[in-house]
């Protein structure tokens, strides 16, 4: 039984890609063509988790075709809210998760299993500038009122992930992997709100997504960090492939 994530599919079935660069980058150009290799390779047992970033569309009638092209790949779907899921407030959670029970589960002040290991998340929010440089490209200084209104999300979505993990907790969980859309650190940061409640709850690991192209894929925590593994799983970054976090023994085997 395996757990796989993967992140940012920007798909536009039911709408045009606003961004133009995708549209002319050889990496985006029909990438979702790529995913015809998943069904053999993620078995009806294993979990993939989506992780924000899912359509371009701005209404839910405009993503319907995107979600149902999730719906459609195998295994269990865990979807995490992004920023450009506009079709997705936070409030519409448990309407989502009803009109698509047993099809795709949102992942948003709640928690969804994997064996014992509780999945938790929130899209998550760090500060992205603007910022400036100088001439080697160094961080001289940065927007002060757009940091402290960058502060404020950054609460709001840490309150947020606290009742995912608190949910799993009552639920008698002990073990978390932690998936946030935005990173968990900005490149000023070496650890934040996020990075401190992996530690306190234990995750054992924070997969993240958002950073696009070569020049974002370094933006935050990769590798180990005080115990905890660091994955970046945009689109792009894995080449479409979803990579695979964590495998348990499959049920049926004793």
């Amino acid at each position: 039984m395996r757990l796989y994530a993967i992140g940012d599919l920007h798909l536009h079935f039911g709408c045009e890609n606003p961004v133009r660069a995708q549209r002319n980058d050889p990496l985006w150009k029909d990438h979702e063509k790529r995913f015809e290799h998943l069904a053999a390779k993620i078995r009806p047992e294993d979990t993939l988790v989506l992780v924000g970033d899912h359509s371009w569309g701005k209404k839910l009638e405009q993503c319907r075709e995107d979600l149902d092209f999730i719906r459609r790949l195998p295994g269990t779907k865990v979807l995490l809210r992004g920023n450009h899921d506009m079709f997705w407030d936070a409030g519409r959670t448990p309407a989502l998760n009803r009109a698509y029970e047993g099809q795709l589960f949102f992942l948003q002040n709640n928690h969804a299993s994997f064996g014992p290991v509780a999945l938790v998340g929130t899209k998550g929010f760090t500060f992205e500038g603007p910022f400036f440089l100088d001439r080697r490209g160094r961080v001289m200084g940065w927007d002060r009122e757009e940091e402290l209104r960058a502060e404020k999300l950054v609460q709001r979505e840490a309150a947020r992930l606290r009742e995912s993990f608190e949910s799993a907790r009552r639920d008698g969980f002990s073990r978390f992997i932690l998936f946030l859309h935005y990173p968990p650190t900005s490149i000023l940061e070496e650890d934040s709100v996020f990075t401190r409640m992996a530690m306190e709850y234990g995750a054992e690991q924070v997969i993240y997504a958002h950073s696009h192209g070569e020049s974002r894929y370094a933006d935050s925590i990769l590798g180990m960090y005080r115990g905890i593994r660091y994955r970046l799983v945009s689109g792009d970054y894995l080449r479409w492939d979803p990579e695979m976090i964590l495998e348990l023994p499959d049920p049926a085997v004793r």
